[in-house]
């Protein structure tokens, strides 16, 4: 074995015996300051995603589709919804019980697509949720609301394994949830990874 080759094995081992030293808890868990920075950079990022989308007082339904193409279902779009804390008994614990308005209500059913950051809930159970923000920031860890996720439900089985933070855009069917308590808000049905 080549002295190089040698080196580079132990320097990757090192690194990887660091890296798994360190502490990951912070990334779900932020300090003040730092969920203050990420707080400040998810404003910025939501003001930028506002500007790129077409005029909010449109809805979703009303959105000009050329024959044969999909309408896009914006982040936006989506958090036209109001949640409320209600108890559970059977749980004991409360649950944001959402209230969704008009541009959501009318959207459900129909075929979109959207774009976002892939996050591996559960591999083995082929459970992949897209949010509107990369897993550091994403509901799971919270940084945002219910409203930035949504369920991937697959014809069949996913076409791959995902990686946590893909961007990547799917195509199905909007089904929404106000009820169970152990489904996302929003599900795609029939989820298909779409170029537009």
């Amino acid at each position: 074995m080549k002295t190089s080759s040698f080196l580079t094995m132990v320097l990757s081992a090192a690194a990887l015996v660091a890296v798994s030293m360190m502490d990951w808890s912070s990334m779900c868990h932020p300090s003040e300051e730092a969920q203050a920075t990420q707080d400040q950079l998810r404003h910025v990022g939501e003001a930028k995603l506002a500007s790129l989308d077409s005029d909010p007082l449109i809805s979703v339904s009303d959105a000009p589709v050329v024959e044969g193409e999909l309408a896009e279902l914006t982040w936006q779009k989506l958090s036209d919804v109001e949640f409320t804390d209600v108890y559970l008994e059977e749980l004991d614990a409360y649950y944001w019980m959402p209230e969704f308005g008009p541009q959501v209500i009318g959207a459900e059913g129909k075929e979109f697509f959207i774009t976002g950051y892939m996050i591996p809930v559960d591999v083995d159970e082929d459970f992949y949720v897209l949010s509107r923000y990369p897993f550091a920031n994403c509901f799971f860890c919270g940084g945002a609301g219910p409203e930035s996720v949504i369920d991937l439900r697959f014809p069949n089985k996913s076409e791959r394994a995902y990686q946590t933070d893909d961007r990547l855009t799917f195509r199905g069917k909007l089904r929404l949830n106000d009820d169970d308590v152990y489904q996302m808000n929003y599900i795609l049905e029939g989820a298909v990874e779409y170029t537009p």
